[in-house]
This record gives C-alpha cells, sequence and structure tokens, in this order.
C-alpha cells in the first residue's frame, strides 16, 4: 500500500522516473500524448456528424469500412516509402492527413455514400501512416522490461483524454448555438472542433522532430510464409480486430439513437474515466511481464459484461453500463495486448532474421480481417433480422467471441518464452 500512496503523494519522481527513460521514447511519448487530444474526436465525433447530418447508422459503417480498407494498404505504401523518407515525416504527415479528412467531412454540401468513402479513405490513410509509423517506433525505443511502463503511461493520458475531451466538445456542440457564428448551424460548431484538432496535429507534428529516428533497416517486408507463433499472434489480431471494427461505431449510433445528443455523448464517454486512468498507470508502473494475461482477461470480462448490460436493457440506462465498460475495456486490453504483440515480433523475427517491419505491416492485415468481420456481423444482422437487433446483440456475439483470446494469448506468451530461450533476444537498451 505505500507504493501506491508514494505514487499518489509525490508526482515530482514519478517525472523523475519518467526521465530516466530512453530519450527516443520519451519524444515519441509526448508526441502520441499531444495526439491523444485528437483521437476522441475522430473516434466519437465524426461517427456523430454523421449521424446528425443524415439519419443514417449505414453511412456511419460505410465510413468506417471504408477506414479499415485504407489502413492496412497505406502499411504497405508506407514500407515502400520509408526507403527514401525519414519515418519521422511519414509519421508527421499521417497525423496531419486525419485533420485533412475531416475538413474534407465537413466541406461536403450533402452527405452521400461516395462523400462519406472518400473522407474514410483519407482518414485510413492518416491512420496507416500514424500506425504503421508508431508501432515500429515503440518497438525499436522500448524493451520488454519497460513495454508496460510505456503502454501504462501512454493510456493513461489517452484515457484521461477521452474523459475530458468527450466531455468538453459533447457541451461545445450543445450550447454552441450561443456564438453568433455558429446560431443554428451545429455544423459551423463542427468546423471549429475541425480547426483545433487541425492545430493539435501540427503541433504534435513539430514534436516527433526533436529527435532523429532511425528507419526500418532496408530488408524486405513483404512475406507470405511465417513462422507458427507468428501465425497464432494473427489469429489474436483477427479478434482484437472483430472487437475494434465495431466498438469504434457502435457508441456513436447507439447513443444518438438510445440517448440524444452530444452532450449526452461526452458525459457518458466521461463516466468512471478517471479512476480507469489511475489504475493504468499504476498497473503499468508496477506490473511485469508475466501479469499480462490476467490484464487481458480482465478486460474482455468487463467487455462482455457491458454488452449484455445494453442488450437486456437496450435503453439509455443500458448504453450507459456499456459506455463505462468500454471505457474500462479498451485500455486495460491494449496496455496487455500490444506488449504481447511487440515481444511475439522481437522473437521472430530475430528467428527468421527479417525485419521487424515485416510483421507490423502483416499485423495490420490480421486486424484488418478482423475489423471487417466485426463490421459484416452487424451488416448481415441489421439487414436480415433488424437494425435493432443487430444494434442489441452484435455486441453480446463480438464480445463471446473475445472470450477465446484469453487462452489464445496464454499460449502465445509461453510460446514465446520458449522461443527466446532456445534462441536469446538481444535486449535493447
Amino acid at each position: 500500500m505505500s507504493f501506491f500512496k508514494d505514487i499518489i503523494k509525490k508526482p515530482a519522481d514519478e517525472y523523475q522516473f519518467f526521465l530516466t527513460m530512453p530519450r527516443p521514447m520519451r519524444v515519441l511519448l509526448v508526441t502520441n500524448m499531444i495526439y491523444a487530444f485528437v483521437l476522441p474526436v475522430i473516434d466519437l465525433f465524426v461517427a456523430a456528424y454523421i449521424m446528425r447530418n443524415s439519419q443514417n447508422p449505414t453511412l456511419v459503417v460505410i465510413y468506417q469500412l471504408t477506414v479499415y480498407t485504407g489502413i492496412p494498404f497505406t502499411f504497405l505504401i508506407n514500407g515502400f516509402l520509408l526507403k527514401k523518407i525519414k519515418i519521422a515525416n511519414l509519421y508527421s504527415f499521417g497525423m496531419l492527413l486525419s485533420g485533412a479528412s475531416m475538413i474534407f467531412m465537413m466541406s461536403l454540401g450533402e452527405l452521400k455514400a461516395a462523400g462519406v468513402a472518400i473522407a474514410g479513405l483519407i482518414m485510413g490513410c492518416s491512420f496507416g501512416f500514424f500506425w504503421a509509423n508508431r508501432d515500429f517506433l515503440a518497438l525499436n525505443t522500448t524493451n520488454d522490461d519497460n513495454r508496460n511502463y510505456y503502454y501504462g503511461l501512454e493510456t493513461f493520458f489517452y484515457t484521461i483524454i477521452a474523459i475530458v475531451i468527450p466531455f468538453v466538445i459533447g457541451w461545445f456542440l450543445t450550447h454552441a448555438q450561443s456564438i453568433e457564428w455558429v446560431g443554428d448551424n451545429v455544423n459551423r460548431a463542427y468546423q471549429l472542433v475541425t480547426g483545433a484538432v487541425f492545430i493539435l496535429t501540427i503541433f504534435s507534428s513539430w514534436v516527433i522532430h526533436r529527435e532523429k529516428f532511425q528507419n526500418p533497416e532496408q530488408k524486405k517486408f513483404v512475406f507470405f510464409r511465417f513462422d507458427k507463433l507468428w501465425y497464432k499472434m494473427l489469429s489474436l489480431a483477427s479478434l482484437k480486430g472483430i472487437a475494434q471494427g465495431y466498438i469504434v461505431t457502435a457508441p456513436a449510433i447507439l447513443i444518438m439513437t438510445l440517448v440524444g445528443d452530444e452532450n449526452s455523448l461526452g458525459i457518458i464517454q466521461s463516466v468512471s474515466g478517471i479512476i480507469t486512468a489511475i489504475v493504468l498507470y499504476l498497473l503499468g508502473r508496477i506490473t511485469k511481464p508475466r501479469h499480462r494475461i490476467y490484464i487481458f482477461a480482465v478486460g474482455i470480462a468487463i467487455f462482455l459484461i457491458g454488452t449484455l448490460a445494453n442488450g437486456i436493457l437496450f435503453s439509455a440506462s443500458g448504453v450507459i453500463v456499456f459506455m463505462v465498460c468500454r471505457v474500462l475495456f479498451q485500455p486495460l486490453h491494449d496496455i496487455a495486448y500490444f506488449p504481447i504483440q511487440m515481444r511475439v515480433i522481437d522473437v521472430v523475427s530475430k528467428k527468421e532474421n527479417r525485419s521487424e517491419y515485416a510483421y507490423i505491416f502483416n499485423h495490420e492485415f490480421g486486424l484488418y480481417i478482423g475489423r471487417f468481420v466485426g463490421l459484416g456481423v452487424f451488416i448481415l444482422l441489421a439487414y436480415y433480422v433488424s437494425e435493432t437487433f443487430a444494434l442489441k446483440y452484435a455486441l453480446i456475439i463480438i464480445a463471446a467471441l473475445q472470450l477465446i483470446a484469453i487462452p489464445v494469448a496464454r499460449h502465445i506468451i509461453k510460446e514465446a518464452d520458449k522461443m527466446e530461450q532456445n534462441s536469446p533476444v538481444d535486449r535493447k537498451s
């Protein structure tokens, strides 16, 4: 208990601990912390904007599908561009492109499938450049011993921002009519939010250039045959993608359908977040690699509880319970999943003598398959049964599938340990 009290009472000491981390890791963390202000806007309010201007959940699904389609192909393009362009430049370009996608969306006079799809593809390209380079830099600026801390601190900050930004923007969008320039045109309020997002992407792009990061070794990065352990990792990625594909889309549809307006969206997203953020930081600070599977399992159990509440109640109360559980699930899942992924890349790339980027690139296709399945479940249920049935039960089906990920993750961790023992991995400093 004294350790917990020391962390809470001595933030200056925690800052000094942060300074003991390698400088490249610190610069990357600060960049991601700034960009964290952008992500909740992209995740929630773009979908809310589509719903407000079309009242058509299908357009939200089209937008999300095109986003997810753009990501893996941008990973491919990024791999070739890394041969000639600095990784920091591609990383910052991805962040700037997210603002450009929102500007394009706001410029559409009428939301139709084609325009929404183009905006989604631009956002998918943005995410592709961002995540491809972020994952590689995270892999190469950390090691297995400090990754719990890295992802714990990063997720702690993401969670705090996911509390504050939805609340602030939800309140602003609801009360913006008092601003003379906005008046009754709420879309102008969305345009102001988009302008703020673009400024933040410029700032985060500047920060990433404060450090000289090394590009991946120029090896071949497109392969079709891998070690058995990597195929198991891809199956885990697909399961993650199934949940990811729907939980990004579902909240805005559920809230705008069952709860009300953007202000409710912001307030609900903020519930229980402070406690979650503190828990995440503590987990990242004190847990060891052996604890990851327990964090992983708890996160999935919480997600299942939230989906059951939503399906059974299917009301504003059910949505609130689901959103609280989602706020808890996603960071717990990520703080465990990403270090497992990086660990597997460490050992498999060493064994197969390939660039780490080859696995980062290939991993995205595992996620894409899962995302496609997750959204596909919703589309099929909505089309062949009803939209209400899909909103009730698609999440439960997806959460139940996540239970399979627990034994898969446990097996992967054990196999990675065995592989390292047989062929020790050089630890990064």
